[in-house]
């Protein structure tokens, strides 16, 4: 903490070095301002959660991940399932037209048309279940996002920080001491608030 305190305090100076040199001919109100709102830059308390932890971790979000896979692969099967019989269904014709099984080109080409929109039909289908599974994935992050924010809400009235930044690998977050870590604090939280439905 006294490292951060020292690092903000410096910053801070260094930030008033640069105004004050550029402001130098302007009103000492305006440096009093600068210095004012420097000094409470270092009384800011920061913390940061590891977002890649937080949602392997976290039961609910472990619990949506579960129910789409479900979903996906549901989803997946069906699709499979309907191909195979279109595949059986398009060697029948074939074999029949080579076997001059109908007896008009009439009937033959209804068979074809009937072929040709099962197949429209269930590109129509996973166009539309796929369509689904985006939806309702957007749907649990905005849920997960909600649930998180709302938690951390409600956490931060007794702790009192003024900035929880969130860290996903090195992407937002370069370096950081692990003391300003609260990703365990968070998850504990979190998994204490939420009963998954197979525990009820």
């Amino acid at each position: 903490m006294k490292r951060l305190n020292y690092l903000v305090n410096g910053l801070a100076a260094l930030a008033l070095i640069v105004l004050f040199s550029q402001c130098a001919g302007k009103a000492d109100n305006q440096t009093t301002n600068v210095a004012t709102q420097a000094a409470g830059l270092s009384g800011m308390k920061i913390a940061y959660v590891e977002i890649d932890t937080l949602l392997a971790k976290y039961n609910y979000c472990v619990d949506l991940n579960e129910a789409m896979v479900k979903k996906s692969e549901n989803v997946r099967l069906t699709l499979n399932q309907k191909a195979k019989d279109l595949d059986r269904q398009k060697q029948e014709f074939q074999t029949k037209v080579q076997n001059n099984a109908y007896l008009t080109q009439e009937r033959a080409q209804q068979e074809y048309n009937r072929i040709a929109k099962l197949e429209q039909d269930l590109q129509n289908l996973g166009n539309k279940l796929q369509s689904e599974l985006m939806s309702e994935n957007e749907k649990n992050s905005l849920q997960l996002r909600d649930s998180i924010n709302a938690f951390l809400k409600e956490y931060n009235k007794t702790k009192g920080y003024s900035m929880i930044i969130s860290n996903t690998g090195f992407d937002n977050l370069l370096y950081a001491d692990s003391i300003y870590n609260i990703t365990s604090e968070i998850l504990e939280g979190l998994n204490a608030r939420y009963s998954s439905p197979a525990k009820k």
